[in-house]
């Protein structure tokens, strides 16, 4: 075998020409989105009012294998795709670890993370459909940075609402967004009826990804020629994430590379979902037998301690039900640092995958987090992302395994963005600020008791 370069690189004629839909694989599809009116299942003129007419296809296929990308998207992936898979040899070196490890790195776009390959695909076809601009949420500030470019290049509107305890925390993505022409309002706000019911229920909540979802689809709803986008959970963000996972196969094909163990940072869902996406194929067709683990926050762990249920995917109660891993709606997690890893709830895809057995899950505290973040940084020369570094530290952890066992296992991990704007908390990590704050039994409870009703 040839000497495997510490960069594997795909040439831009390998750039994937189609995005892959890995629902039409599925042994059992992810449940529908239910109208939370009728609890039927929603049409796409229910959704209309709120999503553009091509992502409501994309959203409620469940049969089509492959979308192909247009070509104006394809131009503007050219800026920055195909992004390296790195083999971590500094890494391995520094764990004395006989496993290969290797990272998807998508921090190499001025969004500075991977949501820019799905924030181009939703402003594409919002401009196609005519309309003047979109309304969304952001948690840590890389989805609204990623859709304020986007919506730049296509001249469209952009209305971001921001998290509060990010808004505050993060302040320089915040003037990035401002800088490529959106208004960021901290959520939630009095400049919506839900926000405003939102703050008189919590008075001086940090809010969540769901109080900020709430406020951006009443502004998208009742504002004539706006529609609202999201960058994480939904079928039609994991689909145009599939770039990641169809690169990284490409790559590791190049040197004849089978993973044994590819793990994701999981907050929605939609880079796991992305990076996973020709692997679990191939797993779930019995032709590739690896394990496949996300890892979320303690202090959010839908996954690791949610119920499986249909949930509100806004804590204003005005979304679609999705069935997903769930915290409860009204659940509002602590003001930590993994900013884009505080939503409530789990992509219904990923949700059926784990349910299903396909997918393994772990829950890691944001000081070990950050322990592994550094140690990355100090050894492999990038500082990276709060919520990669989740992935980061339980890929260490499992190369340490391999270690003690004598096993030379393929590690692959995605290393969603990079963390300059999150100096913040490596500042709080290393004066000995940051704690883990992990919610009680009870909390979780108390959230969970109000599920919707679904029989």
């Amino acid at each position: 075998m040839a000497q495997i370069p510490y960069k594997i690189y795909l040439d831009e004629s390998e750039l994937p020409r189609a995005w892959y839909n890995l629902r039409a694989d599925m042994v059992n599809k992810p449940a529908p989105l239910l109208n939370p009116g009728t609890l039927k299942p929603m049409q796409a003129e229910e959704l209309a009012p709120v999503f553009c007419e091509e992502l409501i296809r994309q959203e409620l296929d469940n049969d089509t294998a492959y979308f192909e990308i247009p070509q104006e998207i394809l131009d503007f992936y050219q800026m920055y795709r195909p992004s390296p898979l790195v083999r971590a040899y500094f890494l391995e070196k520094a764990l004395g670890t006989p496993a290969k490890i290797y990272y998807k790195f998508e921090g190499n776009n001025t969004s500075g993370s991977h949501k820019l390959n799905s924030a181009i695909a939703q402003a594409y076809y919002a401009k196609k459909q005519g309309l003047a601009g979109v309304t969304t949420e952001t948690g840590a500030g890389q989805w609204g940075t990623a859709l304020s470019m986007a919506c730049s290049y296509f001249d469209l509107d952009c209305k971001v609402y921001m998290v509060k305890v990010s808004y505050e925390q993060k302040p320089f993505r915040r003037e990035v967004m401002r800088t490529y022409g959106a208004s960021v309002t901290p959520s939630p706000s009095l400049t919506t009826e839900i926000g405003k019911k939102i703050l008189n229920e919590h008075p001086g909540t940090t809010g969540s990804l769901g109080c900020a979802i709430s406020e951006a689809v009443e502004v998208a709803t009742k504002t004539p020629g706006y529609r609202y986008v999201l960058g994480s959970v939904l079928n039609q963000v994991l689909l145009h994430q599939s770039v990641i996972g169809l690169e990284t196969e490409a790559a590791l094909k190049k040197y004849d590379i089978k993973p044994d163990i590819i793990i994701g940072c999981a907050g929605g869902g939609s880079n796991l979902g992305g990076l996973i996406a020709p692997f679990m194929r191939d797993k779930i067709r019995g032709k590739l037998d690896c394990r496949i683990i996300a890892v979320e926050p303690k202090s959010c762990p839908s996954f690791t301690r949610g119920t499986y249920a249909y949930d509100f995917c806004d804590t204003g109660m005005v979304c679609p039900l999705a069935k997903m891993y769930t915290l409860g709606s009204s659940f509002i997690p602590s003001p930590n640092h993994a900013g884009g890893l505080r939503y409530h709830g789990m992509s219904s895809i990923l949700s059926q995958l784990y349910d299903d057995g396909y997918l393994e899950a772990t829950s890691v505290g944001q000081v070990e987090v950050f322990q592994a973040a550094e140690q990355f940084a100090r050894v492999e020369g990038i500082l990276p992302a709060p919520e990669s570094s989740h992935a980061i530290r339980v890929a260490i952890d499992e190369a340490i395994r391999c270690r003690e066992s004598g096993e030379e296992k393929t590690i692959v991990f995605g290393l969603t963005g990079t963390g300059y704007f999150d100096l913040v908390a490596y500042e709080k990590f290393h004066d000995g600020k940051m704690e883990d704050q992990i919610p009680t039994d009870a909390e979780l409870e108390a959230s969970l008791k109000n599920l919707p009703r679904v029989e």
